[in-house]
């Protein structure tokens, strides 16, 4: 397998380049060619993998990756599942885009450790970089720097091209990082990768003479309709691309708003620098774009100086091209666009109009920052990790808050009726009048909560239920097996799973289950989740009818629910129990957003996963469609990847997800012991429950259905078998609850959680911490 490697640089447009070619599927699957997803969007694994474990650039610290522990897991997360995709696929050539690379891989020990990551997975790697004269790529460059937190102006830079040794030693020496003051070397630094010969001598040291490629940055090309032929030439491919949407090529800004934002970044920081306020990313970026103001942007012919200093690796370069090109004209579209800018004079920061003074703005805006950091005082609880991810997300637009969403879920609503059926066998048939549909569940240890979770589903319109147990001791399965030649349920036997986990090996079996196969729509949700439908009569016809045409996944948002204060277990309704739970507006920590997929079919992916299918089959891409709860279309940030929903993608005015991963505290000591379906390997402890035991809010919506489900459970246990292997579960609980709470180290543990008193604000900041020490 070949490898190709486009490292960038970023402002040149090798992002166009990873979104023209996502956009490919079926037009690469047929050339025998993959673009993977495990690397994550515009492929930033690779950068952030690389880097050396002291150099945290501004991707390592956004993704939780400062850590240099976080770091080595997420990397062997990443290859873990990029040879994952190379063995599904089996292509033959892999495309890896990563604009970021070149402007971010600096020192030799990283470029030879991508190196190293991918040698193993392919017999040939290439490396194509998009190249334009220094002088405007460095005239972009600068206003992405800005916008992101630069404090220096253009005239240290072009200084510093003056003396090349200056110029390396600047390329040589990192800076300590510091995110509240924005300080990452790609934000404060000179752009080392104008430096086109030093460029290519860092990558060609690692990856081999003549293994890097120059072509011509031809933003125009990669905007207009012969985009995709553009992309295919590129990236060496036998067919053609899709025309990609017409896009309007993005513009320089206007210098006078750069110079108005660089000198409110030498403001903020010197707010930060005092100590008594922070200013969170989100707000920074916000005072920054409110100084928007027209105007032309920076002439590159203003910089002359910085092209002046690196004309002999511009040199060598249109040579390289003109000796070794087979395409004569892709040569001398390298030399155009290497052709330095005629000089306009030497670079002066713009007038910023206006009369326009950081100062004032500052005092315009402070009212805005006071409220970032009206905080209450630290919960002494906070590990330092997260006391300072709690000052990062105050204030900020990451912090939980209930303010997603219109409808009142304090009260429960009007209690929707039971369905008269007489028997299960009656309520059957009425819910046959609609569409098939299948859950798909895995069960270990659960007994006590199967019949009001069947109970609940059946109500609202579930028609099958394909359960698979393993290594049960507390009747699940008895149970199970009553259900089934009740059939209520159909049980699959998993005692003998192999692979990484009992659920993946059950997903997998039941991609080919005829039950399944047959279904209409297909849900993978465990005995902790209830699908609360909130439109229409809570069923699932009325959700279909609220989704738009063609909707093939509906992605189901978790809403986590605490233990209420719950600590002993009894017997009674789940969803009556628990009602309190995190806040509408939880993007932080990252499971809070977690979603479950209701799908049409199984034909669309080639593998089931534990939150949504994977693998979309090229064949398949047009009939695609994602909606979320809300009903809106999200198949582009979805169709291909991701298990979570975004501040972009979340929706749950249709439908949620209600999570009762803890349920009871003592509930929560059983599962604890039991363990986990999916990560086998991690353990279930204290930090679990400090990820899920959210009680800020009341949600009441579910309860609408208590009548009906009651009505479906108690026609469950109408059968006397049922009746007492569910007493017989429920007592075994309790019992287990009792030794478990007489162990000193469970106790400690109920006790320790039980007493936690945090916010909702202290409890992201302390979960994305421990998402961080735990890595």
């Amino acid at each position: 397998m070949k490898i190709v490697i486009h490292i960038g640089p970023m402002q040149a447009g090798a992002e166009t380049v990873h979104d023209i070619l996502r956009r490919a599927g079926a037009a690469l699957a047929a050339d025998g060619a993959l673009l993977p997803d495990a690397p994550g969007p515009h492929h930033h694994g690779l950068v952030m993998a690389a880097l050396d474990p002291a150099h945290v650039d501004p991707l390592r610290a956004a993704h939780g990756q400062a850590h240099p522990a976080a770091q080595s897991r997420a990397r062997d997360e990443m290859l873990a599942r990029l040879r994952q995709n190379i063995a599904d696929a089996k292509p033959r050539k892999l495309l890896l885009v990563a604009p970021h690379l070149a402007g971010t891989l600096r020192y030799p020990s990283e470029v030879a450790r991508l190196c190293r990551m991918l040698r193993p997975l392919g017999s040939e790697i290439s490396l194509i970089m998009q190249l334009e004269a220094p002088a405007r790529m460095l005239a972009r460059h600068y206003g992405w720097q800005v916008m992101m937190g630069r404090r220096a102006p253009l005239g240290r830079d072009l200084a510093l091209a003056a003396d090349p040794a200056a110029w390396r030693a600047a390329r040589d020496a990192p800076s300590p990082h510091d995110a509240a003051r924005r300080d990452f070397d790609e934000i404060q630094q000179p752009p080392f990768w104008i430096d086109v010969a030093g460029l290519r001598a860092l990558w060609e040291g690692a990856f081999g003479a003549g293994s890097l490629t120059a072509v011509a940055a031809d933003a125009e090309a990669l905007a207009g309709a012969g985009a995709g032929r553009a992309v295919a030439a590129l990236m060496g491919l036998g067919t053609d691309l899709p025309a990609p949407p017409a896009r309007p090529v993005r513009q320089p800004l206007p210098a006078a708003w750069l110079a108005r934002a660089r000198a409110m970044n030498v403001l903020l920081t010197q707010v930060v620098d005092g100590g008594a306020f922070h200013v969170p990313a989100p707000l920074w970026l916000d005072i920054l774009r409110d100084l928007a103001v027209a105007g032309p942007s920076i002439p590159p012919g203003s910089l002359h100086a910085a092209g002046a200093a690196f004309a002999d690796g511009v040199t060598a370069e249109i040579e390289l091209a003109a000796r070794g090109a087979e395409d004569p004209a892709a040569a001398r579209r390298l030399a155009d666009a290497l052709r330095p800018p005629d000089d306009t004079g030497a670079w002066r920061e713009a007038d910023p109009l206006f009369g326009y003074r950081a100062s004032q703005y500052l005092l315009a805006v402070w009212h805005r920052i006071e409220k970032a950091n009206r905080l209450p005082p630290v919960n002494p609880a906070l590990p330092a990790e997260a006391q300072a991810q709690y000052a990062t997300l105050a204030g900020s637009g990451l912090a939980p808050d209930n303010r997603h969403g219109t409808a009142d879920l304090t009260e429960p609503g009007p209690a929707f009726a039971p369905n008269p059926a007489a028997t299960h066998e009656d309520a059957r048939a009425h819910a046959l009048a609609g569409p098939r549909a299948a859950i798909i569940a895995c069960m270990k240890n659960e007994a006590p909560y199967i019949l009001e979770w069947l109970a609940h589903h059946r109500a609202i319109g579930f028609t099958d239920f394909v359960i698979y147990t393993n290594d049960c001791s507390d009747g699940t399965d008895h149970l199970l097996d009553r259900l089934a030649t009740l059939g209520i349920v159909h049980h699959r036997r998993n005692d003998d799973w192999r692979g990484n986990s009992p659920q993946q090996h059950a997903l997998n079996t039941a991609r080919a289950d005829p039950v399944v196969r047959a279904a209409d729509w297909v849900a993978h949700i465990d005995v902790d989740e209830f699908i609360n439908i909130r439109t229409g009569n809570g069923c699932l016809d009325a959700l279909l009818a609220r989704m738009p045409p063609g909707t093939s996944h509906i992605a189901m948002t978790w809403r986590l629910f605490g233990h209420n204060g719950v600590v002993g277990l009894r017997d009674a309704p789940v969803i009556a129990q628990f009602e309190r739970c995190a806040p509408s507006y939880c993007p932080k920590p990252h499971v809070a957003w977690g979603f479950k997929t209701l799908q049409n079919g199984l034909d669309a992916y080639a593998r089931l996963g534990g939150h949504r299918p994977n693998k979309p089959l090229p064949e398949m891409s047009d009939r695609i469609r994602w909606a979320n709860g809300s009903g809106v279309d999200v198949t582009e940030a979805l169709a291909r990847r991701g298990w979570r929903s975004s501040r972009k993608t979340v929706g749950y005015d249709l439908v949620q997800l209600n999570h009762y991963a803890l349920r009871s505290a003592e509930g929560f000591l059983i599962k604890r012991q039991r363990g986990r379906a999916l990560h086998v390997d991690r353990g279930i402890g204290l930090n679990y429950w400090l990820r899920m035991d959210w009680n800020d809010t009341t949600d009441l919506s579910i309860q609408r259905n208590l009548p009906r489900m009651l009505a479906e459970r108690d026609r469950l246990m109408a059968d006397p078998q049922v009746a007492r292997l569910h007493r017989d579960a429920v007592a075994w609980h309790v019992a287990r609850a009792a030794a478990l709470r007489a162990r000193p180290d469970f106790a400690a543990l109920l006790d320790r959680a039980t007493a936690l008193r945090l916010t909702a604000v202290e409890r992201a900041a302390y979960a994305t911490a421990l998402d961080d020490m735990e890595s």
